[in-house]
């Protein structure tokens, strides 16, 4: 007889009555701005694609290309057999495009942050202190380790310092934050934090996978958005978000791509990149370093869209990038936002907890360069008629 899981029911009923369950929809054409979920036209507004490459002719022609030449898969871990030379020239753009000595593609950024930063400590005689809003990756990496923990308030530079201070025995001090907070769409102040840990002789992980493409001249990211190239550690990067395919990165010196290749189980133990999405991935940095009006439209979308938002008197939280947060508080109110849009054709999804507080659910918004300003007023106009039905403005 099988064992007893009519608990997984009871656990999904609670979630249904908290209004916390995730339904997700189905998407039957390409992730772009203008796509068909359900079965409907609809706007994309909840997409990573914020620089609509996914459908870049560059980019799915040498995947095309790259599956024809060398198959659909690998054939093994890259660590025994499976590293092709596309995989190498994959990381050879990637560091060009950083401004660093070296780069290693993991299979997601998920993999990159789980895979490394346990590696990185070795115990209790070690520290790692983390931001309290970091993303749900670098918590579980976290948790893989048995080094001291020491969490300081989002974004609070004191809070840092203190707890440096407090651990300034430790044999290892690691600081990780991410760039870009994912679901409030606010920047670390990577500047203070690389000032302090030099003080305190601390080393530096940042988690940059929703500020590639997005900060930084031409979209190379946190590290050069703040002109900090050489003072950063780890840098975490994902080709599933503004590049438009999938993998994860891990950019900085080569002392850490050979440490990383090395030490990472989720890079050793896992089977490499199909040869197609290596191809894609080079071609995918090629057109955002030869096309810049890719981020340069990016950016025009977001200041419009975030500033008419405020104008009608919603809340978008703590934004400063492309992903704006209609602020709700309650779940049950972020998820009848989420569904009048959608049956409005716009699809805005629900952000509820454990992603974010209990009382911190919101609609989280996406802009794209994709959007043009029709798409863009289209969805305003929508938020102008739903908001008063909820209460919102």
């Amino acid at each position: 007889m099988p064992g007893d899981t009519s608990w997984m029911s009871e656990k999904f009923a609670d979630l249904q009555r908290e209004g916390l369950d995730w339904n997700p929809p189905t998407l039957e054409t390409a992730n772009e701005p203008r796509c068909i979920m359900n079965g409907r036209p609809t706007i994309m507004l909840s997409a990573n694609n914020y620089l609509n490459l996914t459908n870049h002719p560059r980019v799915v022609s040498a995947m095309i290309e790259a599956t024809q030449k060398y198959g659909a898969g690998s054939g093994s871990v890259r660590a025994i057999a499976g590293t092709m030379d596309i995989h190498l020239d994959a990381e050879k753009k990637v560091a060009e495009f950083k401004g660093v000595e070296s780069a290693l593609i993991y299979s997601a950024g998920y993999t990159a942050n789980v895979g490394l930063i346990p590696s990185l400590v070795q115990g209790p005689q070690d520290v790692i202190i983390s931001d309290e809003l970091n993303h749900g990756s670098i918590i579980d990496g976290v948790r893989l380790t048995k080094a001291a923990r020491g969490v300081y308030s989002h974004k609070d530079m004191g809070a840092l310092e203190a707890v440096l201070k407090s651990h300034g025995d430790s044999d290892r001090k690691l600081i990780i934050t991410d760039g870009v907070f994912s679901m409030d769409g606010d920047i670390a102040p990577l500047d203070e934090i690389t000032t302090l840990a030099e003080e305190y002789g601390a080393m530096v992980f940042v988690d940059d996978c929703h500020g590639e493409g997005v900060l930084g001249k031409g979209g190379a990211g946190i590290v050069d958005h703040f002109k900090l190239q050489g003072k950063v550690d780890f840098e975490i990067g994902s080709f599933s978000k503004a590049l438009g395919v999938q993998g994860g990165i891990v950019a900085g010196s080569e002392e850490v791509r050979n440490y990383a290749l090395n030490h990472s189980r989720s890079w050793l133990l896992s089977g490499s990149q199909p040869p197609g999405v290596a191809a894609a991935q080079k071609a995918s940095i090629e057109v955002l370093m030869s096309e810049p009006e890719h981020h340069a439209k990016l950016w025009e979308n977001t200041i419009y869209f975030r500033n008419e938002l405020q104008s009608m008197g919603f809340d978008t939280g703590l934004s400063e990038t492309p992903i704006i947060p209609v602020m709700c508080g309650d779940s049950i109110v972020a998820k009848n936002l989420s569904q009048r849009l959608g049956e409005e054709g716009v699809m805005a999804g629900a952000i509820v907890f454990p992603m974010v507080a209990r009382d911190q659910a919101r609609v989280r918004t996406q802009m794209s360069a994709g959007l043009n300003q029709d798409d863009l007023n289209e969805v305003l106009r929508l938020f102008e008629k739903v908001g008063p039905e909820l209460r919102l403005i």
